[in-house]
């Protein structure tokens, strides 16, 4: 069983009868990336506790034989897209994606999530053309957030109504 499924499963046993829920595990050279996630967001005082179970669990039972690094932290306001779930979380959500050499033609799309397949997802760009794409042809996805406008400093739309009851 690989590093990551070890401590998947042990992650999500750990959170189950909480709030949270595991989002993602990677593993890259000697750093294990874990991603939790809760109906209402994380904070950052939530991860350092959730980091101390996690850190805990893990030297209890070794499931990675060599050094390593743990990084605990939400997945944010930009989320990586890796698996099925994870697009069917991102539903009418705007996305980028960027597929592999291998595909001919246009590789990097940006549009929102219409709909997730099997092993496909639909994608509706600008001009409300859509394109169906291979999930296993998809080498990087992320949810993209958009910035509201900030109203202009020094302006206000309406002038203070001051109350004249003194007696």
């Amino acid at each position: 069983m690989s590093i990551v499924r070890k401590v998947t499963e042990i992650v999500t046993g750990l959170l189950r009868s909480t709030e949270y829920r595991l989002y993602d595990v990677e593993q890259n050279a000697g750093i294990v990336k874990i991603t939790v996630d809760s109906s209402t967001g994380v904070t950052l005082d939530q991860l350092a506790v959730i980091n101390r179970k996690i850190s805990h669990a893990l030297d209890e039972k070794d499931p990675i034989p060599n050094k390593y690094t743990l990084e605990v932290s939400s997945p944010g306001l930009e989320r990586k897209l890796r698996k099925r779930e994870h697009f069917l979380g991102a539903i009418n959500d705007r996305i980028t994606v960027k597929l592999g050499p291998h595909v001919e033609g246009e590789r990097r799309f940006g549009g929102v999530l219409k709909e997730v397949g099997a092993d496909f997802l639909v994608l509706e760009v600008e001009n409300t053309e859509k394109y169906e794409i291979k999930i296993e042809d998809i080498t990087q996805a992320k949810t993209v957030f958009e910035w509201g406008k900030n109203p202009k400093t020094g302006k206000q739309s309406a002038k203070p109504k001051v109350s004249s009851n003194l007696k």
